[in-house]
């Protein structure tokens, strides 16, 4: 990996607040990620199964953790499974995790090759009552690919028919959407190098540079500063293409007069930033441009001061609406005739504003976190609202990452220029 580790007390401590989560008598299993081929003997790169990684800090293939609070032998109640290396793996893959070396890293004292995992797994079997499976049960996941989690799933309960079978992923849910202050400070890493390579991208734009040329300057800003690269698969999108909310083709010339629009972030230690940004790809707002833009920030600071202990992201949703019904009419694309002939199940600001704006942010860039759960303290969520105008071949989206804390939000892109004047100047000097 090119990020330097986090310390391991963050994963000592995660498993800690798992294993408070568990009914007694129980044992719970986890595996990485496949390397995912591609087309004859092409792979993809290699992303860590996150709950692994969240309980481990271990960031490589082929690797199981159990983990058995109440096993009466205290070695076992941890327990690693690594990938055994040798010359020829070595030669052509590189350096795998040595058994030390993954103490070192996840902190687990009990680190044993794959080759070893069926027998004690069965020795932990024979004694737990309650078997924790994991499972991806985000709420717009579309699983079409069978992962190694579900094909362990089907073979433990094939040998192991009578155990009495849980799920991991309510635990996880609810552990993950709270972030501690070691992973703040890992997203914070992110939103900086999201930050140096948005000031970079302000010096680059100009009338006839194309979208992917954008692109590139990100990730090369990004892999400089140790991530692996974007954190999802950006959106460089100018003029009309601003109003498709995924366009990722990246392929057109960025023409004077347009807006750009610039969904990225970068990833580092698998934890990930997520920016939005809109600027004039000739250094300069029209007006009609800088009012759409004004209104959008105004409902994000407006959305801010929603995101605190005790709403749900269903009422803060519907709050929001009330923000963007309001500026619609102001930009004259709604009126009084609009909201009253509404749908209260398909409001009219919807034609212009179709997303929602907050999600939760970490390990996944779509995190997990039961949205009906009440916000908390140490939640991270995205802020990003945005107006797209089609036939005026407009769209505007801007968002920050922010942290609830006791008294109020921790803001880990305050320092990413977002004002319509500072994009300005910056563009111009």
């Amino acid at each position: 990996m090119k990020y330097k580790p986090l310390n391991k007390e963050l994963y000592v401590l995660n498993r800690k607040r798992f294993a408070k989560e568990l009914k007694s008598n129980s044992l719970a299993v986890f595996n990485a990620n496949d390397i995912m081929p591609i087309n004859a003997d092409g792979m993809m790169a290699f992303r860590q199964n996150s709950d692994l990684y969240y309980l481990s800090g271990i960031d490589q293939e082929e690797t199981i953790l159990l983990l058995y609070p109440d096993f009466h032998n205290g070695q076992l109640r941890e327990v690693l499974f690594l990938k055994e290396t040798d010359e020829n793996i070595a030669v052509w893959e590189g350096h795998k995790y040595t058994k030390e070396e993954a103490r070192e890293a996840s902190g687990i004292s009990s680190v044993y090759w794959l080759s070893e995992f069926e027998q004690i797994f069965k020795t932990l079997m024979t004694q737990a009552e309650y078997i924790y499976l994991n499972t991806n049960e985000h709420l717009r996941a579309v699983i079409e690919v069978e992962t190694r989690d579900a094909r362990f799933s089907k073979w433990c309960i094939e040998h192991y028919p009578i155990h009495k079978y849980e799920r991991s992923a309510p635990v996880m849910h609810k552990l993950r959407a709270i972030k501690s202050q070691a992973e703040v400070e890992a997203m914070q890493i992110a939103c900086d190098i999201t930050e140096r390579a948005f000031r970079r991208i302000l010096k680059f734009v100009k009338p006839g540079v194309m979208e992917y040329e954008v692109e590139a300057e990100y990730i090369h800003e990004f892999v400089r500063s140790r991530s692996k690269g974007f954190a999802y698969t950006p959106i460089v999108a100018s003029g009309s293409n601003a109003c498709v909310l995924h366009y990722i083709d990246n392929n057109e010339e960025c023409k004077s007069g347009d807006v750009l629009l610039m969904d990225v972030g970068a990833e580092y230690a698998n934890y990930n930033a997520d920016m939005t940004r809109s600027i004039p790809v000739n250094g300069k707002f029209s007006q009609r441009q800088k009012d759409v833009y004004n209104a959008v920030l105004r409902v994000k600071r407006e959305a801010m001061q929603m995101l605190k202990p005790g709403n749900t992201i269903p009422e803060y949703h519907k709050e929001v609406g009330k923000c963007m019904e309001s500026e619609l009419i102001g930009l004259g694309l709604l009126d009084a005739t609009d909201i009253k002939n509404q749908d209260p199940e398909k409001p009219a600001y919807k034609k212009y504003f179709m997303h929602g704006t907050s999600h939760h942010l970490g390990l996944d860039v779509h995190d997990v976190g039961n949205i009906y759960q009440k916000m908390e303290k140490g939640m991270v969520f995205t802020v990003e609202p945005g107006i797209y105008i089609p036939e005026e071949n407009l769209g505007i989206r801007l968002e920050n990452d922010v942290v609830i804390t006791e008294d109020g939000l921790l803001d880990l892109m305050k320092n990413i220029p977002i004002e319509a004047e500072e994009i300005e100047e910056l563009m111009n000097t």
